[in-house]
């Protein structure tokens, strides 16, 4: 796509030793920052980005004719504030040619998507939409749902707006047109039909209850009701039935009349009836309050696969067409466009749009602005919805404005929080220990923050101590763990105390497991954004359990100097009530809030969704280390050895428990490899 590459760099501290005068500061720095690439920019098409002194995007932006277009730059007066904020952070510029503006439009647009960059308008969305898939990798084709990659062969139906749309489809298709849906593993070990052939869901190719070229021709059904013509398959359908039913044959009949009921669901179910559109999206924008919703509705094969609504980033100040270019851009950046895309506000530079669309699908791709029919009708729908969507994004917004509010006013913060980090553990007995942070912010939680930590620490068994509260030094050898409550050391002989419930602690030293969690994720932030301005610090921590959580936190804070992070613990209250939880904060009692305050079930909800994904992480990697061996973590040891390892000694456990002569004697295990297994499971022998 693209015949030359020209990157022109400008060192930031050159940029800054020019003519520009001291009194105006950064932002004469980098006018002469662009001004001095412009001496080598050529006058071609392009992509510009603008880079801070650290290297990151600033911002990236397309051009005709990239000389004319980033000269603008340097008119200060002619631009808005956010641009001109842009131009201040200037430091450096990159500028990649391509053939024509279309091509600059796609690489636009993927790098938006990629970088990220502060000052573009941005699409938030990380993930990918469900479709159908009608496989061709087998002599008996199934349908399944499919997500990601199109890595396998077979034709691809959607997309569909959420699992649950495709889902319910799957489910009448599966009535409409009896195809599998097993795996071919299970398709091979069959040797009697399953369920779904007896709620008449399957026609039990399995064990060839339906003979293969019949079955074919179900596929080539299914294939050309997805495909829009499912007037022609129902049609089909009804003149054999009659036939069936002329013939006296009612049982077959009546299979034809209930495949012809689930078409009549699949195309009657539709929140919208587009009669007059086989393939398009229809997206439509709404601005309000200097934020914009989108909301795009899927129409294939004559039906609405379903829709959904987007809140791309901008400055207030950005115009309807402006974000409407920038959203179709990066919306199909990563995605097949249909070949309509019918929009309530026409594009800036609709032509480019287009013509950069149709490359990206290798055909013809129509974005249009329909004034009347039936494909204005479906896009006054789409707008009323993103008018909808964007009024409930306003409330929830202010709601939670007003929650941030009450949790500063709660913890003493200067201003309501930005970015809450919310921590949480998760083991069984020590084994498969996992520490989980979840994030929130003004518009909820922060997903794509959302960060695992596989515990490291190697004494996590029954038994293990907490750390002394007062002093917060290791315990000694049978020192008792601190009491939740009043911190002081417990009395000799007593139970060491779980941290959030004042009960005897379950096994596995929880606040060893806290210590590791925030010293990694901490050490980490002051090396990656030492300067704090890269939006990865947080202005609140708020761990889940007592005193001793806390107070294990505090001392990772005090070794790495960290002062400024407002910490808070909540723990819940006795037999684990919600609404008598108790928050701890460093130099405060204890104290509760009323059962019935919204602050404290939005706490409620944040530690709530701490502990689900740190349950969820550590079942899912307990669940993956069932069935392994002990044998698997020995270098070295294949299948073959570990066969002939446990052939000879009957299990793992007992090769661990060997000694190295019984170790020798198992055939193909060499002195050498005997003394490496022996050495694995006796480090100190």
């Amino acid at each position: 796509m693209l015949h030359d590459d020209t990157m022109v760099m400008a060192d930031f501290d050159t940029a800054a030793a020019g003519t520009a005068p001291e009194s105006d500061g950064p932002m004469a720095v980098g006018v002469t920052v662009i001004v001095r690439n412009l001496e080598t920019m050529p006058s071609a098409p392009g992509v510009y980005r603008m880079l801070s002194v650290k290297g990151d995007a600033l911002y990236v932006g397309k051009a005709k004719n990239l000389k004319r277009r980033v000269a603008a730059y340097t008119r200060l007066d002619r631009l808005p504030l956010r641009l001109k904020r842009m131009v201040a952070e200037t430091a450096a510029m990159e500028v990649v040619t391509t053939h024509t503006e279309v091509e600059a439009l796609l690489l636009e647009s993927n790098l938006i998507k990629r970088l990220a960059p502060r000052y573009n308008i941005l699409l938030r969305d990380d993930k990918s939409f469900p479709h159908i898939l009608v496989t061709d990798d087998h002599a008996w084709p199934q349908i399944v749902k499919h997500r990601g990659a199109r890595t396998r062969k077979g034709t691809y139906f959607g997309p569909f707006a959420s699992a649950g749309a495709v889902n319910q489809t799957l489910s009448a298709l599966q009535r409409a047109f009896l195809l599998r849906s097993c795996s071919d593993s299970v398709f091979a070990s069959r040797t009697r039909p399953c369920l779904l052939y007896q709620i008449k869901r399957c026609s039990a190719p399995c064990v060839e209850r339906i003979d293969h070229q019949s079955y074919l021709g179900l596929v080539e059904e299914a294939r050309a009701f997805l495909s829009g013509r499912g007037r022609r398959v129902r049609d089909d359908l009804v003149a054999r039935m009659e036939e069936a039913s002329g013939a006296l044959d009612y049982e077959q009949a009546a299979i034809f009349r209930d495949r012809i009921r689930a078409l009549a669901h699949i195309q009657a179910h539709q929140d919208v009836n587009p009669q007059a559109v086989e393939e398009a999206d229809a997206v439509a924008l709404y601005q309000a309050g200097g934020i914009s919703c989108v909301q795009v509705f899927f129409f294939r094969a004559g039906c609405n696969f379903g829709n959904r609504a987007y809140f791309p980033a901008h400055a207030q100040d950005v115009g309807a067409a402006e974000v409407m270019a920038a959203f179709l851009g990066q919306f199909y950046a990563d995605k097949v466009p249909p070949a309509e895309i019918l929009v309530s506000v026409e594009p800036a530079s609709p032509a480019i749009v287009a013509a950069a669309l149709s490359e990206k699908a290798g055909r013809k791709v129509a974005v249009i602005r329909p004034m009347r029919g039936d494909r204005r009708r479906l896009l006054d729908r789409a707008l009323d919805n993103a008018r909808e969507a964007l009024g409930r994004r306003l409330a929830e917004s202010g709601a939670q404005a007003r929650l941030l509010e009450g949790v500063a006013a709660l913890f003493g913060l200067d201003q309501p929080p930005r970015r809450i980090e919310i921590y949480d553990n998760s083991h069984i007995q020590g084994s498969h220990a996992i520490g989980a942070m979840v994030v929130a912010g003004p518009e909820g939680p922060i997903k794509s923050a959302y960060r695992t930590f596989n515990i490291r620490t190697a004494d996590l068994k029954p038994g293990a101590q907490a750390p002394d509260s007062d002093d917060r030094r290791p315990a000694s050898p049978g020192a008792q763990a601190p009491d939740s409550d009043d911190r002081r050391p417990a009395s000799p002989g007593a139970q060491a105390p779980d941290s959030k419930n004042g009960r005897p602690a379950s096994p596995g030293d929880d606040y060893a497991m806290m210590r590791e969690v925030l010293d990694r994720r901490f050490r980490r932030a002051l090396k990656e954004d030492p300067d704090r301005d890269r939006g990865l610090w947080p202005d609140l921590v708020l761990i889940d359990g007592g005193a001793g959580q806390l107070h294990a936190v505090q001392d990772i804070f005090a070794d790495l100097g960290i002062e400024d992070v407002a910490l808070a613990a909540i723990a819940k209250g006795p037999d684990r009530d919600a609404g008598r939880e108790r928050f701890f904060l460093p130099g405060r009692a204890p104290f509760s809030l009323e059962p019935k305050d919204p602050v404290l079930y939005y706490l409620q909800r944040l530690r709530d969704e701490a502990h689900r994904f740190a349950i969820g992480t550590h079942r899912a990697r307990r669940s993956r280390a069932i069935g392994q061996s002990l044998l698997d973590e020995v270098a070295g040891i294949g299948a073959a050895r570990k066969k002939a390892l446990l052939h000879h000694f009957g299990a793992a456990r007992t090769v661990a428990e060997a000694g190295l002569a019984d170790l020798e004697q198992v055939p193909g295990i060499s002195r050498a490899l005997a003394k490496k297994i022996y050495d694995h499971f006796h480090p100190q022998g």
